[in-house]
């Protein structure tokens, strides 16, 4: 089996791997700061979502997918995605499921794997999923986009921009500036996964040397984020991402790949240890 394992660039690629609705204009009298903050709010009770995501990621440059992500009762993703500077001329695929990360990259993956089309990535525990993690790429996998888009709520320049339509739904959009420092004072409160949550996507930053985050959010009448923006300077290159939701709170079934079309990094481990 040849061993040129494709994953270099995968955990910034991944980082865009981490509520909508429809409704009558908000309450006038309700300030930037306090819709943000029940938009946020709204996020805690969510068991899944669908959302859209492009922009720019360090290294990997641009990237544009689309996932669906079950939160509750266990974390499970299928997510399709691109990133034309990296020489890919197909979407890749991720799935999360049963502690396992699989990721296939189609007949440009076989080619690599002897015409396996899917990599596993064990994350409970084992020395192939410490490798990964110290990628970043099984925690930015797991990032909930919708605790992500609470991130505002630590802001203390948070003001109204305008209204405008997202998806041809009326929304209502903000904008401020917000560190992580203010962010890890912000978690104070709320539901302790929330927290973790919102503890797990500041780590991430942490890796890629972002200290500060402009943020943009569109807020629809129901009080759900519809669309969120993340920009930031990193290490190794601008941060530029939006993520828009689609629907929440719907089915989402995630399924691993039939064994015999999976390549386990783990045993490829071993292989490269024998040799």
């Amino acid at each position: 089996m040849r061993t040129s394992i494709p994953v270099a660039g995968l955990g910034a690629l991944l980082l865009a791997a981490g509520a909508v609705g429809c409704g009558s204009e908000q309450s006038p009298e309700m300030t930037p700061a306090a819709a943000v903050a029940k938009a946020a709010k709204n996020t805690e009770d969510i068991t899944s979502l669908r959302y859209r995501m492009s922009g720019t990621v360090p290294e990997s440059g641009q990237v544009k997918g689309e996932a669906s992500m079950r939160l509750k009762p266990t974390i499970a993703m299928s997510m399709k995605m691109t990133a034309p500077a990296q020489g890919a001329t197909e979407a890749m695929e991720i799935r999360l499921v049963d502690k396992a990360m699989y990721i296939g990259g189609g007949a440009e993956m076989a080619k690599e794997m002897d015409g396996k089309t899917w990599m596993k990535f064990d994350l409970s525990g084992s020395d192939a999923g410490k490798d990964l993690d110290q990628l970043g790429s099984a925690n930015q996998a797991e990032q909930n986009p919708a605790a992500e888009s609470t991130f505002l709520t630590g802001a203390k320049d948070v003001k109204k921009v305008g209204s405008e339509k997202v998806e041809g739904v009326e929304t209502t959009h903000y904008t401020g500036t917000v560190t992580l420092k203010d962010l890890r004072a912000s978690l104070k409160g709320g539901k302790a996964d929330t927290r973790e949550q919102r503890e797990k996507s500041i780590k991430q930053y942490e890796k890629l040397g972002v200290d500060k985050l402009t943020m943009d959010m569109w807020v629809d009448g129901d009080d759900h984020t519809k669309q969120f923006r993340m920009k930031g300077d990193a290490d190794k290159g601008p941060l530029d991402m939006t993520i828009t939701f689609l629907d929440y709170n719907k089915p989402v079934n995630v399924t691993a790949p039939p064994a015999k079309d999976v390549a386990d990094l783990a045993d490829l481990f071993k292989e490269l240890d024998a040799s």
